[in-house]
């Protein structure tokens, strides 16, 4: 417990509430926050107050409260994933001299947030602002690999979540989680051709406190380098152990 423990609890809380697709009764609140009934409903009472929560008398169940929206609204305005990215990722194109992109999960498609340029290296499809289907992409790869089993199962439900860009990469959920265990062992995500023939990437993901995948950090390059893909590979794994550490500190890096 931290030197705060109400400020602990409440934040514990916040981020329970924000899992959840609907409002919640106190008693899910207490079971998952492992909280004492009154403790609970003190904290709630005065989260409501503040804004941070709502109560829905009639349906006895608590859910986030417009201060909450106003803090996550905060947070994209700020966009500090990407300033805290940016030069690690200028760095990572300086040493392996190819392009590098920074991409979050947006439901079964990844959303490129930031794209570093090498000199003399053609423009990719990566492009801020751009989506692609997360099961084709490296960055998508190494981003799923670290979900939850369930979480990726109820991203793909059935082979019409299955997007087909050239005619290769995974067209099931059981290649997807044989692609994505082999990604796990190996420790980063690999994709040839499946975005854009002729050109290969290898991404790793960067994790929050919770050891959450909150993006990938990817390289491109043309497809016959074979030689400098296990290079490139430590150069981008370093990058994401780095940028995790600046998003949730070391310890979480080290897990």
């Amino acid at each position: 417990m931290s030197q705060v423990p109400a400020a602990t609890r409440a934040l514990r809380v916040l981020r329970f509430l924000a899992t959840q697709a609907d409002p919640v009764p106190l008693d899910r609140v207490m079971r998952a926050c492992d909280l004492p009934r009154s403790t609970a409903y003190h904290l709630l009472n005065t989260m409501i107050d503040e804004g941070f929560v709502v109560h829905l008398p009639d349906e006895h169940r608590y859910g986030l409260g417009v201060a909450a929206f106003e803090v996550g609204s905060g947070f994209t305005r700020q966009e500090p994933l990407a300033r805290l990215a940016r030069r690690p990722l200028a760095e990572l194109v300086d040493r392996t001299r190819h392009g590098a992109h920074l991409a979050v999960l947006h439901g079964r498609d990844v959303l490129y947030v930031i794209e570093e340029r090498a000199p003399g290296r053609p423009p990719l499809v990566t492009d801020v602002g751009v989506r692609l289907p997360a099961h084709l992409t490296a960055s998508g790869r190494t981003i799923l690999a670290a979900l939850p089993a369930s979480q990726v199962r109820a991203l793909y439900p059935d082979r019409s979540a299955f997007v087909d860009r050239h005619g290769k990469g995974p067209a099931s959920l059981s290649a997807l989680r044989t692609l994505l265990s082999e990604t796990r062992q190996r420790g980063h995500a690999t994709e040839d051709g499946e975005v854009t023939p002729g050109l290969q990437s290898v991404a790793a993901a960067v994790l929050d406190h919770n050891g959450h995948p909150v993006a990938g950090v990817a390289v491109t390059f043309p497809s016959d380098d074979v030689a400098d893909v296990p290079a490139i590979a430590a150069a981008v794994t370093a990058t994401a152990v780095r940028l995790t550490r600046r998003v949730s500190g070391a310890a979480a890096a080290s897990r």
